[in-house]
């Protein structure tokens, strides 16, 4: 494969694509201005598209139980949507109308859709989301979008580059579930081996204070009103979060809806609230040797520390972290499972911009970078490690001890 040093993925004429137009009904404005900001124009088209992909992502799952053909299934058994696809190409395609010199690191490619004839399925999403005008959009449109983002588009080499890294869905078995499973659409942007900017939309994102009121309420479509989050991190501007439902209503003023985020200010690893991955036992985890872990929050002894029961996915534990509503996300790496940049990078940037950490297990920094080629593995040393900053060097010095007796 041939390492390209123009902004042009691989298989991409040298004229540009002539996509249709997409018509925006208006900027969503940030909580911070464009002279504190470098990249608020970026900022503010990721928070533009994460917005209508959670849109989007809520009308599939609307009709997910009672339409056929709308869940697929990957070669690895992880189940994927055609909303994952749908996300994938509407991001896609407006990242490349508005920053065409921009390469996408995506999760997605369009092999399934093509070998299973599903395209059109993801067109008829996409179209509707998409708002464009002029030529409509095409199966071969959608299909190259998507296949933008996927694994043999671009070969970056070792010089520093910039570029997109989206999950589409992180959590997709979270939404194949009800209301109250979490998943998230996370979008950022690399710059030069840093993350500089992110978006997170969770479209079943609750609230503490609206359990009562999600527990009353039995239209589908009267809960997701009351549900929905979308994040926002820029480098040097902290983190903020809007209601979904905000960004949509006519009557809410937008520049006042933005809340700030930071992270939660317990400093002993006895108190602090835990996230571990799904697909991990606490029994795994170094801490093990010195804590137990409870998921009942009344009764948490000494030796105890309070797991959080969560579904689904990475991106909603560093959600959790920088709302405050959780302490630690602790991720082991393991020989059988590649870790995935798109898995982390909104995370990390939201989670430092709340005030806390985010590091591999010796301490050091996630290098975005060491798969040179393809920019989309990690390789963290041991594992990743994202805490309120309060308890990560007690936390590392317990990972380091439990070496020393291993």
């Amino acid at each position: 494969m041939t390492v390209l040093h123009s902004s042009l993925p691989l298989g991409f004429p040298t004229s540009r694509l002539s996509y249709p137009r997409f018509t925006v009904t208006g900027s969503i404005p940030l909580p911070f201005t464009k002279q504190k900001a470098k990249y608020h124009k970026e900022l503010q088209a990721a928070v533009d598209v994460v917005e209508r992909a959670c849109r989007l992502c809520v009308e599939v799952k609307k009709s997910l139980f009672s339409t056929e053909g709308k869940i697929l299934e990957k070669t690895d058994q992880t189940p994927v949507t055609i909303a994952d696809f749908g996300v994938q190409a509407l991001v896609s395609l407006e990242l490349e109308k508005l920053f065409p010199s921009i390469p996408l690191v995506a999760e997605e490619d369009s092999a399934f859709l093509r070998s299973n004839n599903l395209a059109n399925s993801v067109l008829d999403v996409v179209t509707e989301k998409a708002k464009i005008s002029g030529k409509p959009l095409t199966e071969a449109d959608v299909l190259e979008a998507i296949d933008r983002g996927g694994k043999d588009a671009f070969v970056f080499g070792s010089s520093p580059a910039t570029y997109w890294v989206l999950d589409p869905i992180d959590g997709t078995k979270g939404f194949l579930k009800g209301t109250e499973a979490l998943y998230v659409v996370g979008l950022s942007l690399v710059v030069e081996g840093d993350v500089v900017l992110g978006v997170m939309g969770c479209p079943n994102w609750q609230e503490e204070d609206c359990s009562k009121l999600i527990n009353e309420i039995q239209e589908y479509k009267d809960v997701i009103a009351q549900l929905g989050v979308v994040m926002v991190a820029h480098v040097g501007c902290g983190t903020w979060k809007m209601r979904l439902n905000d960004i949509s209503s006519n009557t809410t003023n937008l520049a006042d809806s933005w809340i700030r985020c930071f992270v939660d200010k317990y400093s002993m690893i006895n108190e602090a609230r835990f996230c571990i991955s799904d697909s991990q036992l606490w029994e795994s985890l170094p801490l093990s040797n010195s804590f137990d872990a409870t998921i009942d929050m009344e009764n948490v002894s000494e030796n105890e520390i309070l797991l959080l029961p969560l579904c689904c996915g990475s991106l909603c534990k560093y959600l959790m972290v920088a709302s405050g509503r959780a302490s630690v996300f602790i991720l082991r790496s393991r020989v059988d499972r590649i870790i995935k940049v798109w898995d982390h990078a909104v995370g990390i940037i939201c989670v430092q911009e709340a005030g806390g950490m985010v590091t591999d297990w010796e301490g050091s920094k996630i290098d975005l970078a060491a798969d040179q080629d393809d920019r989309r593995a990690l390789f963290p040393s041991g594992g990743v490690l994202v805490t309120n900053r309060s308890v990560h060097d007690q936390i590392l010095g317990l990972i380091s001890s439990s070496k020393s007796l291993a």
